[in-house]
């Protein structure tokens, strides 16, 4: 269902605002992506945004070629609550 957690500077910037971000498989609806969540991590979503990624082209050996299209999933939660994946200690 959910392929990774997108970790980047924007994305840790809206973690502490409560919204998270994973890259999701493309054809997972936002009532799917928000039962997942709160069923994996015992959290209550407010709302989902989703956006189609187009994949990057790129140069190779045998020409030009192209990454595949992804899908990225914005998650916020209530206030409050939070998923540790995106907890970063300083050290």
């Amino acid at each position: 269902m959910l392929n990774k957690p997108l970790i980047t500077e924007k994305s840790l910037t809206d973690a502490a605002l409560g919204k998270y971000t994973f890259k999701v498989n493309k054809t997972l609806t936002k009532t799917k992506i928000a039962r997942y969540i709160e069923d994996n991590f015992g959290v209550k979503v407010r709302s989902v945004h989703t956006q189609s990624m187009h994949g990057k082209t790129y140069r190779s050996r045998k020409g030009t070629e192209r990454q595949t299209d992804w899908k990225k999933a914005i998650v916020q939660l209530t206030k409050g609550q939070k998923i540790d994946l995106f907890d970063i200690k300083k050290s």
